[in-house]
């Protein structure tokens, strides 16, 4: 008996069907007329933050990370669709990952996580 993973990430929008639209375009996240996708295994972070994080922006309350496999890749393609990618060195955590930050047209902040080799196959065990 427990959770065996997450089931789903729902969130309220302006325009459902167009931000819906921007991450299956981008993103290739909830292709199917209900928003679900088959995802590959590998691990999940459930953090809290404390209130005051700087973490992600201030005015949020959440933050959705994407587990990612070419980081470069995925950010080149962003850029070129004219979407703001952020990424510092200093996000970057050996044994963790790389990571990138975007967000959806409604401001929602996406962080994008290329995890370590060994980091991803810990998490598929």
């Amino acid at each position: 008996m427990g959770v065996t993973g997450i089931g789903g990430f729902f969130f309220r929008a302006t325009d459902p069907d167009a931000l819906r639209a921007w991450y299956v375009a981008h993103l290739g996240v909830g292709s199917d007329p209900y928003g679900s996708w088959d995802t590959q295994a590998g691990p999940s972070v459930f953090a809290p933050f404390a209130a005051d994080t700087d973490y992600f922006p201030a005015d949020r309350r959440w933050m959705l990370n994407l587990r990612v496999d070419d980081l470069d890749g995925l950010c080149a393609a962003l850029r070129s669709a004219g979407i703001d990618v952020a990424t510092d060195p200093e996000w970057n955590m050996p044994g963790v990952g790389r990571f990138a930050r975007i967000h959806d047209p409604e401001g929602n902040p996406i962080e994008l996580w290329e995890p370590d080799q060994a980091t991803d196959q810990a998490g598929a065990q």
